[in-house]
């Protein structure tokens, strides 16, 4: 799931060096997209400041799902969204979003909520300070969800070097 990686969202992120979280936004990408993993985007209110989903992410997702929001801040309020996070068939999610502190906790602690294992890639998310972006992380390990890197992620799902093609996500 990615949430909100949108141009005008992107301002917001303070907790990380800009260069460094935009090119680990694009490696979970290509993660995703190595596995062939099925990807689900949502954005809230392109039209407004939030602006359209990161460029780079558009090129490098072009077969996910994307999910327009309106308004609703928590994507799982998104009956649209939470219906293409079902079509996936997956019980395992891996999520990451601007901001951390609301986008992602909100989606996660959801997602926990409706009996989902959920993995926060930490790295790929981002707030304005690392202060809440900590606070975030804390609330959602304590209700149950596991914190990441997109190399983690990565490495978890390729499982051995000798093995190119991936062994599988391990919980």
């Amino acid at each position: 799931m990615i949430i909100d990686h949108q141009s005008g969202l992107f301002q917001l992120v303070h907790d990380q060096i800009p260069e460094v979280f935009a090119s680990n936004v694009c490696a979970l990408a290509d993660t995703a997209k190595a596995f062939k993993l099925p990807v689900v985007v949502t954005t809230s209110k392109e039209d407004g400041p939030n602006g359209p989903l990161m460029p780079d992410l558009r090129e490098r997702l072009t077969n996910a799902k994307i999910v327009r929001r309106e308004g609703e801040i928590n994507a799982w309020d998104n009956a649209e969204f939470v219906k293409a996070v079902k079509k996936t068939g997956r019980k395992q999610l891996i999520i990451a979003g601007i901001t951390t502190d609301v986008c992602v906790a909100f989606a996660t602690l959801s997602a926990l909520e409706a009996g989902y294992k959920v993995y926060v890639v930490t790295d790929a998310s981002g707030s304005l300070c690392i202060g809440s972006s900590i606070g975030a992380v804390m609330r959602m390990v304590h209700a149950g969800a596991c914190p990441m890197s997109w190399f983690a992620v990565a490495s978890e799902l390729l499982r051995d070097w000798r093995d190119d093609e991936g062994g599988g996500f391990r919980s």
